[in-house]
C-alpha cells in the first residue's frame, strides 16, 4: 500500500517548507519524481519535476489528521509517459492510561493517473498495544488490515504496456512481541507475526488463492 500511502514514495532532490499556526501545520516540496531504479547503490538525480502539498490538524488531544496532494511526474521507469496524481488522507490516535498505550492509524490513498481514468486505491487500518506501564510494557501486541487496488506490474513477463488495475489484495496481520531484557540504555522484545492474504483471480496463478506470512520480529529500542 506504501505505493498508494504516501504523497512523494521515494523521492529525490527534495526541497521542502513548512509553517505551523496553533494546530494547523502546512508543508509543500518540490522534488525530482521519478523513483530509484534496481540498482540501489547509487542516488538518482534528476530536474525538480513535481510538487506535493500536506495539511495537517491536530483538533484535540491524542488525535491527528491530515490530507496530502502530489504531483508526480514520470515516477515509473516502465511507465515513463505516465505522470501520477496521489492524494492521502489519515487519522491517527493515540492515548496512554497509567499501565497500558495504544497507537491506531486509519489511512487512504490513491494514485490518478493523469490524461486517462485510471485510479487506484489503497487502504489501512492499524493499531499497536502496549500492555504494561510505559517503557517497561511487558507485551506488545498489533494488527494490520490492507486493502488495495494492484496493478498489471505484478503480472511479470505478461503485464500489458499499459499498466491498469487488475483486482484488490487484502492483508489481515497480527502480532506479538514480548520484552526480553531492559537496562539504562535499551530495551529488547523478542516475537513475530502472521499475515494471511486473499487474492484477485487474475493474479491467482501467480501468487495462489491465500498465501500466508510468518515472521520472527526482534525489536531493539535504544535509549528508555
Amino acid at each position: 500500500g506504501h505505493h498508494l500511502e504516501d504523497s512523494t514514495h521515494i523521492a529525490d532532490e527534495v526541497v521542502a517548507g513548512g509553517f505551523t499556526w496553533s494546530k494547523l501545520h502546512l508543508e509543500a516540496s518540490g522534488f525530482h519524481g521519478r523513483e530509484p531504479d534496481e540498482n540501489r547503490w547509487h542516488i538518482e538525480v534528476g530536474g525538480m519535476d513535481s510538487w506535493s502539498g500536506r495539511v495537517t490538524v491536530a483538533p484535540a488531544k491524542d488525535w491527528i489528521a491530515q490530507y496530502s496532494l502530489g504531483h508526480l511526474h514520470s515516477p515509473e521507469a516502465l511507465h515513463s509517459g505516465e505522470d501520477v496524481l496521489r492524494q492521502t488522507a489519515s487519522v491517527s490516535y493515540h492515548h496512554h492510561w497509567h499501565t497500558h498505550s495504544l497507537d491506531a492509524l486509519a489511512l487512504w490513498g490513491r494514485n490518478h493517473t493523469i490524461g486517462s481514468s485510471e485510479n487506484a486505491n489503497g487502504y489501512l487500518l492499524e493499531a499497536t498495544a502496549h500492555l504494561g506501564k510505559g517503557s517497561e510494557a511487558p507485551h506488545a501486541l498489533w494488527t494490520r488490515i490492507e486493502n488495495v487496488d494492484r496493478t498489471t506490474d505484478l503480472l511479470g513477463a505478461s503485464a500489458p504496456p499499459e499498466e491498469a488495475v487488475v483486482g484488490r489484495v487484502q492483508a489481515w496481520t497480527a502480532g506479538y512481541a514480548h520484552k526480553i531484557y531492559s537496562n539504562r540504555w535499551s530495551v529488547g522484545e523478542l516475537g513475530g507475526q502472521f499475515t494471511s492474504y486473499n487474492t484477485p483471480s487474475p493474479l491467482r496463478s501467480l501468487y495462489s488463492d491465500h498465501p500466508l506470512g510468518i515472521a520472527g520480529v526482534l525489536n531493539i529500542h535504544l535509549g528508555r
